[in-house]
């Protein structure tokens, strides 16, 4: 059986770690290198780590930070945010990527994922998908959440796999930062729907919370931001606590 995981996030803005609530109205969290080694020594099985405003800003991702906390973790890494090409991907699994994250990119290039994954492997390459009700209806975001596009969530989904990404990161806008819990129906219609590992973001506010995500949504992995950030929830605590109800996780 394959374990589950808890995976930290990192949103960057200004070389600093912020967090929001629905994307926006961010505080200041820390220092990126020092929450990752904190993060990498408690136990987390990976870490996300998202330039929030390279895409808006139409720049390249933070190559010298990405180096420093690629140097300061023993985990796997996953960097998002400004990757346009495969010179982007190639840059970024350099400087200690173990994979990238590609969100607005894909939209308006979906062929970027076909290629990536053929030059990088599949495993390499993660879907990012930013959710919101607009109508009844799941529409995709782009560019940091602050536009929105013509597509409809759970198609999305189906298509990044057909195109071959090898793992699917879901945010569900509406939950973001509220610690309201995860969209436990949205994330179960997509597990049920596609064929690569699924990781839930927003919304994780108790331990139940990720309990319920693992066992109602059949979800791989559940990450969570400032929930970690702010010491509200303790990496080891969370593990220690899905362990007793039955979720297999790495100790």
């Amino acid at each position: 059986m394959l374990s589950k995981r808890i995976i930290p996030c990192l949103d960057i803005k200004n070389n600093r770690v912020v967090k929001g609530i629905n994307f926006v109205n961010l505080r200041d969290a820390g220092s990126a290198v020092e929450l990752a080694e904190v993060y990498s020594n408690e136990g987390a099985d990976e870490l996300v780590f998202l330039d929030i405003t390279a895409s808006i800003e139409k720049r390249d991702t933070l190559l010298d930070l990405v180096k420093d906390v690629a140097s300061a973790i023993q985990i796997p890494f996953t960097v998002g945010g400004g990757i346009r090409n495969l010179r982007d991907i190639e840059n970024l699994l350099k400087a200690g990527a173990d994979k990238v994250s590609l969100n607005s990119s894909i939209v308006t290039d979906p062929q970027l994922i076909t290629g990536a994954s053929k030059q990088f492997g599949s495993q390499a390459i993660v879907a990012a998908i930013d959710i919101k009700q607009i109508n009844q209806t799941y529409k995709v975001f782009v560019k940091g959440g602050t536009e929105e596009t013509f597509l409809q969530g759970l198609w999305w989904c189906k298509k990044v796999e057909e195109l071959g990404a090898g793992e699917i990161l879901l945010t569900s806008m509406d939950k973001d930062g509220t610690k309201s819990g995860f969209d436990i129906p949205f994330l179960s219609l997509l597990t049920h729907n596609v064929n690569i590992p699924v990781i839930a973001s927003g919304g994780a506010g108790s331990m139940n919370h990720f309990l319920e995500c693992f066992n109602n949504a059949d979800v791989d992995a559940c990450l969570a931001a400032s929930l970690f950030h702010f010491g509200e929830i303790k990496i080891k605590e969370l593990k220690d606590y899905l362990q007793l109800n039955n979720i297999h996780v790495r100790n």
